[in-house]
């Protein structure tokens, strides 16, 4: 039995996953966003001086952004709601967006195995029960 390959639908899959992909910790609920952040090594911190409260009010509120102060990178992400700022260095990032890769992928692997059409294919001896 030859099996024929639809190349225009494989593309199509594999572009949806990749953009899936891309934009996962993006889409994410704040407060998931958070743990994630904590669970990197973020830590939380409030504006004390005015020129800490200046720069909070400058930051989009909800969004991981970069920044380099004397020569060195930082990401700090503001919730507004909380009144405080996630700080964390390069180390800290990596982490995060490792736990969101994870996350990502635990998500996928969930949604193919409650697909409807894996049951037919545990049926044909696809897939463990």
């Amino acid at each position: 039995m030859k099996i024929e390959i639809d190349y225009s639908k494989l593309f199509f899959i594999a572009a949806v996953a990749g953009a899936s992909f891309l934009v996962s910790c993006a889409g994410m609920e704040t407060n998931n966003t958070k743990s994630l952040l904590v669970s990197a090594g973020f830590r939380a911190r409030s504006p004390q001086t005015k020129t800490q409260q200046q720069i909070y009010a400058e930051l989009p509120n909800n969004k991981l952004e970069h920044t380099t102060v004397k020569g060195k990178s930082y990401y700090v992400f503001k919730d507004e709601a909380a009144g405080v700022v996630y700080v964390g260095g390069h180390p800290e990032h990596q982490r995060y967006q490792q736990l969101c890769t994870q996350q990502h992928v635990a998500g996928v692997q969930e949604e193919e195995m409650s697909h409807p059409l894996m049951n037919d294919w545990k049926r044909w001896g696809g897939g463990a029960e």
